[in-house]
């Protein structure tokens, strides 16, 4: 029997799980996960980088697992892990940060990009960041990589570090591809279509989170930012109008020129109204989903445990041939 490749993506539970978390990331998971061998985590080590609220910190990684579930993700044919629960991740990224150079790491754009945004919390956990990505990826031995753009450099630095190890100490880690879907993987801000969406915006009005009841989904398209300009046309000149075109055609399922014919002529309320209805039609499943699961957290919990006690085994044999060929003593 052939092994499937393995698919590796993780989120941290920071913020508010949005609509571009699911039309960039989750939703292409969902339907990868038949063909590929998938793990996919709540990366909440990553997310201490930035001050958290502890008790808001257990419950978001409980919530962001009950909403990957909602969304499709299949327990029974993909791991779901929270990745503290796995000590193989900081036992690896202990071993990778001993062959990963200075320069590298001063070369890392978002280090830079988010010591802007810390004050003085400018730690070191942000800046050793992609060592412990790059332990994520490669402790699962992973083919594939769904990641934005603002995350390549990072994988191409896994990459590097996976082929020193090797070189140095014999074949050891599967060298990851990156997976980035062509639509989808660049959702704008609703009040700023120049910036990214972002799940840790801290002004609402940007992000549809993917628990927004209708009115505020309402709300907010009513709201987006568009132009002065007339006619419901694609066009990257207007990102407000671009960006609102993406959303109607991910969340119903139509081509923007379909769209566009649609709406030849139409006043941008119209439009605005009907794009709020498709997001709202997306949305309701998911919600509803989540709820039952909400109601009775035990069912998630196993699904975390089962997950975490999946990938450890997979993890521990990594580590263990890494110990070893590296020169450490077995206890």
């Amino acid at each position: 029997m052939t092994k499937k490749p393995v698919i590796l993506s993780g989120i941290q539970p920071s913020g508010n799980l949005c609509i571009a978390n699911f039309m960039g990331a989750i939703k292409n998971w969902v339907s990868l996960q038949n063909d590929y061998d998938s793990i996919f985590l709540i990366v909440d080590l990553h997310s201490i980088s930035i001050k958290q609220k502890p008790s808001e910190l257990r419950e978001r990684s409980l919530s962001f697992a009950a909403q990957y579930i909602a969304c499709g993700i299949d327990p029974d044919k993909s791991i779901i892990a929270i990745q503290s629960h796995i000590k193989e991740h900081v036992e690896l990224a202990w071993v990778l940060s001993s062959i990963t150079y200075l320069g590298e790491l001063n070369r890392m754009t978002q280090f830079k990009d988010k010591s802007k945004k810390q004050g003085s919390n400018i730690n070191s956990a942000l800046y050793t960041y992609p060592i412990l990505m790059a332990a994520d990826i490669l402790l699962y031995q992973a083919n594939l990589v769904p990641v934005g753009q603002d995350q390549k450099q990072h994988l191409e630095l896994t990459r590097d570090l996976a082929v020193r190890f090797n070189n140095q100490y014999s074949e050891t880690f599967a060298l990851p591809e990156p997976y980035i879907p062509k639509i989808g993987s660049r959702i704008m801000s609703l009040q700023n279509p120049d910036n990214k969406m972002s799940k840790s915006d801290d002004n609402l009005n940007n992000i549809i989170t993917l628990l927004d009841d209708p009115n505020t989904v309402i709300k907010k398209i009513k709201r987006a930012v568009t132009d002065s300009k007339s006619g419901i046309k694609y066009d990257v000149s207007r990102p407000g109008l671009a960006n609102l075109l993406t959303l109607f055609s991910l969340s119903s399922n139509q081509s923007i020129d379909k769209i566009e014919s649609q709406y030849s002529g139409a006043m941008y309320s119209v439009f605005k109204k009907d794009l709020a209805d498709s997001i709202n039609v997306m949305l309701e499943p998911i919600q509803k989903e989540y709820k039952l699961l909400m109601n009775d957290k035990s069912n998630i919990k196993a699904v975390l445990e089962d997950g975490a006690r999946r990938a450890s085994l997979r993890a521990y044999k990594t580590i263990d041939k890494v110990y070893r060929k590296i020169g450490l003593l077995k206890k």
